[in-house]
């Protein structure tokens, strides 16, 4: 069994709706089960000016699936949300990315893992600390060195009621 740690965001038909049910459905991939989640966030558009905020989350699964195999499967539900892959950083309904794959570094024409931008997304590391706290990454690089380098302005934790 394989750690991942899946970040979500959502930003198109009621996110927020968007990210919790992704959340329940990353627990049914096969081969897989769900070992953990983030509160849902809600942060500042990245990308083309005049998008809605986001809600984003992070998701940590238990995994047999090969690393591609198991982006396919992400691939999948994004698909099944009806996203739509129009402008780069563009508004979505659902967006799953590959963060981390237990300490495997994979550098491949379809996917890069640790995830390249992980390092500078508020979005991304606040949530994954929040489930991960110590969390080290295969660089050797703490989490928690990771955290005082990225501003959390534009990021506001939701309750867990909503």
């Amino acid at each position: 069994m394989i750690t991942a740690y899946i970040g979500l965001g959502s930003n198109l038909d009621e996110p927020l709706a968007q990210v919790k049910t992704a959340l329940d459905e990353l627990g049914e991939l096969p081969l897989s089960h769900k070992i953990g989640q983030s509160s849902c966030y809600r942060s500042d558009p990245q990308g083309p000016p005049g998008q809605p905020d986001y809600i984003n989350a992070v998701a940590c699964l238990q995994t047999e699936l090969p690393a591609h195999d198991l982006l396919d499967a992400l691939q999948s539900l994004e698909q099944q949300h009806q996203r739509v892959r129009i402008e780069h950083w563009g508004p979505r309904t659902l967006d799953l990315d590959l963060l981390l794959y237990g300490d495997h570094i994979i550098d491949t024409e379809r996917l890069q893992v640790p995830h390249p931008w992980l390092a500078q997304r508020s979005f991304v590391l606040y949530p994954l600390a929040e489930i991960a706290p110590n969390l080290v990454l295969p660089s050797g690089q703490a989490l928690t060195s990771l955290l005082t380098l990225c501003d959390a302005a534009g990021l506001d934790r939701l309750p867990t009621n909503q």
